[in-house]
């Protein structure tokens, strides 16, 4: 049996984050991994290259939260991204800004992330016990017991939990956190996938698998609404659709779907034309160059291999001459670029999601300290809290920010408590 100030389950990034804070405060400090390494789920963000945070302000990574933004107000503001890159920096690593305010490591590879949590991590004299799955976990007194799988049992008297969600199980993220909190009288709200492709009803979007719509405009329909999506590439799939522009919106048209089923995805092929003035653009290029089959002419909206499969969808023959298109089908054209309709019937399973939506309750957290409101010096940091956001660091910064307040929080009621 070992005793130690603070016990952190969990050495992704909020895990370690919370372990370097503590310790650098004077506490003793154990990180338990389930894994042989940390860092496992890390080490594959972005395809390996680690996409660490963003450089957009507060008020954009709150948005990027959505409904559950207003929750990460304090921990962003304590710990914002600025402040994490500053702590990359100071530990050698150089960083670099790409497209969308994304930050990389300037190696562009996630194990120099995990190398300099490890450096950090080592150099503060931080107990790292690997291959540890937590079993049980018992707060008797002042103190916590935590009870592995092969009975090794820790004691101390503060616990961050850190241990994620339910995507990428290979990695070990296999839902153990939640189960732990469920068992301390925690609510776990409906996890669902995060940055996950969806399903198209529309079988001819199906054959065209593999083709790219660059800067695409995306809404959506449910009820009597319609709700305007962020513009980007969007791929199409054998089962329908994915790409950046997917992935970033998935969150919220998973939470949609739930509710109202089956949804219309609208999209514009050219978002940066009002949809009167490409109306005159097609009048005057139907006239200029009227002996052009609309099938050549439509390159220069659409790619190729879509144009047939397109034009045969709304019944218009992509071999018709500019001048021979009636105006009735020029109007039918001109909507479809500006509002081609496809029927969302699902989305792909947790397995093939990018990050868990749902977790812990954020009502029963502390948003200023990430403490359980439920139960004294418990905290918790990272993905296992209910929320997710969009793709583009936004995440990662989540994670490393929720720890370093649990981190924090803890070894601050630890020292208030020796004072006494």
């Amino acid at each position: 049996m070992k005793k130690y100030d603070i016990a952190v389950v969990g050495a992704g990034p909020g895990g370690c984050m919370a372990a370097i804070q503590g310790v650098q405060q004077g506490n003793k400090v154990i990180l338990l991994e389930k894994n042989d390494i940390i860092g496992r789920k890390l080490l594959l963000t972005a395809n390996g290259k680690c996409n660490l945070t963003n450089s957009s302000t507060l008020e954009v990574f709150l948005e990027k939260f959505g409904k559950n933004g207003s929750f990460y107000r304090d921990v962003f503001s304590e710990f914002s991204n600025q402040d994490l890159m500053n702590f990359f920096q100071k530990n050698g690593l150089k960083l670099k800004e790409k497209d969308d305010g994304r930050i990389f490591p300037f190696t562009e590879k996630s194990k120099s992330i995990v190398n300099v949590l490890l450096k950090v991590l080592e150099e503060n004299n931080v107990d790292v016990n690997y291959n540890y799955c937590l079993k049980h976990l018992q707060k008797a007194f002042e103190n916590f017991e935590l009870r592995s799988t092969k009975n090794e049992v820790i004691i101390a008297q503060s616990v961050v939990i850190a241990t994620g969600g339910v995507t990428y199980k290979f990695t070990g993220s296999t839902g153990d956190g939640f189960r732990i909190a469920k068992s301390v009288g925690h609510q776990v709200t409906d996890l669902k996938p995060g940055g996950v492709p969806l399903r198209v009803s529309e079988e001819w979007v199906h054959d065209l698998k593999g083709v790219t719509l660059e800067n695409v405009g995306l809404s959506i329909g449910y009820g009597k609404k319609k709700k305007l999506l962020s513009s980007g590439n969007l791929l199409l799939t054998h089962f329908g659709v994915s790409g950046p522009v997917i992935l970033d919106s998935s969150n919220t048209i998973v939470e949609l779907m739930d509710v109202h089923g089956d949804i219309k995805l609208y999209i514009d092929f050219v978002p940066e034309i009002r949809p009167e003035t490409l109306g005159v653009c097609l009048v005057e290029d139907f006239q200029k160059q009227s002996k052009k089959s609309l099938r050549t002419y439509l390159t220069n909206h659409l790619p190729k291999s879509m144009i047939d499969p397109l034009l045969n969808n709304i019944s218009i023959d992509p071999k018709k001459k500019l001048n021979q298109v009636t105006k009735k089908e020029r109007l039918n054209l001109l909507e479809t670029l500006k509002s081609l309709p496809l029927t969302l019937s699902g989305y792909l399973p947790m397995d093939k999601a990018m990050i868990t939506c749902g977790g812990v309750s954020q009502k029963e957290i502390n948003p200023r300290t990430m403490e359980s409101k439920l139960v004294g010096n418990l905290f918790f940091a990272g993905e296992i809290i209910s929320g997710c956001g969009g793709r583009g660091g936004y995440n990662l910064q989540q994670a490393f920010s929720t720890g370093y307040v649990a981190g924090n929080s803890a070894a601050k009621i630890l020292k208030n408590n020796k004072t006494m």
